[in-house]
């Protein structure tokens, strides 16, 4: 019989020469080569319904370099996104817990929505809030932020540090550690945070477009958000490699509890793959107050009480 393995480092199934954080349920997106130069335990094996075969530890020795390679190039074609937003292979680890050291904090998966939801939003019941659910964008699965709240589907080659990246996020959290009540401050006060965390470095301190060389502000000011006075800030940042791409932060006061404020982070790839910059526009236009959906938003929209 046999158990799920614990979160942890383990050799990644679709790429056997880096490591791939797996937090107890599932594949993350986060990667990084080995800190050890011995080999990672062995490679995930496939779950069947008969539960039978455990694969073997493969020493990382000379002789062996053309093997790990056969295998690499054969795991590539299995871990291949399907597409949909989700990893093809639906491998688990199968050695105990990894040897090499964590050191970095363990990032959990995102919940996949249930059956009762609304397929056309996308609840934040902490904000008190709902997005919209724009042609083009899913709900996060595999990913390690536990506020992301949509993503583009499918995932890519990062073009810096291994690893996958997506070409469109959108994350929503309650603002709990600055005491800030002007919208327009935090947002200009969030919006280089925003874009180090969705182009510069990532959780477990990877570098996926090789940081940001520079960046403009490309629009900003006042708009409503759900009723409320809101205020957004977007910057156009160029990678060391890469497209580079749109983040903006906007900020508002929720509508419930003690009225916190909240920030919205968007992050678009620019280029053709990238998603159109004006979905920023229609999900914040699109933005409800959980339970009143005649409560809109919008740039020229009627604002309400700020805090």
């Amino acid at each position: 019989m046999s158990m799920t393995p614990p979160p942890g480092w383990y050799r990644d199934p679709s790429y056997p020469l880096v490591e791939r954080w797996w937090d107890g349920t599932a594949w993350t997106d986060h990667r990084r080569q080995p800190e050890v130069p011995t080999q990672p335990p062995a490679p995930p094996s496939p779950s069947g319904n008969g539960g039978s075969g455990r694969a073997k530890a493969v020493a990382l020795t000379a002789a062996g370099v053309v093997l790990v390679a056969s295998i690499a190039t054969g795991a590539v074609l299995l871990g291949k996104d399907d597409g949909k937003g989700e990893a093809a292979t639906k491998t688990t680890p199968t050695a105990p817990a990894p040897a090499t050291g964590t050191g970095s904090p363990s990032p959990s998966a995102s919940a996949s929505a249930s059956p009762s939801e609304d397929p056309s939003k996308v609840v934040d019941e902490l904000n008190g809030i709902t997005l919209p659910l724009l042609d083009g964008w899913v709900r996060p699965k595999y990913v390690a932020e536990d506020d992301m709240v949509m993503t583009t589907p499918g995932t890519y080659d990062c073009p810096g540090d291994p690893g996958l990246c997506r070409h469109g996020r959108v994350l929503s959290r309650t603002v709990t550690a600055n005491d800030e009540k002007s919208p327009k401050i935090l947002a200009e006060q969030d919006i280089e945070d925003a874009a180090d965390a969705s182009y510069d470095r990532d959780l477990v301190d990877s570098r996926p477009y090789r940081g940001i060389t520079s960046h403009q502000v490309v629009k900003s000011g006042q708009v409503a958000v759900a009723g409320r006075a809101g205020y957004f800030v977007r910057w156009r940042v160029r990678t060391g490699v890469g497209p580079g791409g749109y983040v903006e932060s906007l900020a508002f006061p929720s509508s419930v509890g003690s009225e916190s404020l909240v920030i919205v982070r968007f992050a678009f790839d620019a280029g053709p793959d990238g998603p159109p910059l004006a979905d920023m526009d229609r999900i914040t236009k699109g933005i409800r107050p959980v339970g009143d959906s005649g409560t809109g938003g919008g740039v020229g929209s009627s604002i309400g009480p700020s805090t």
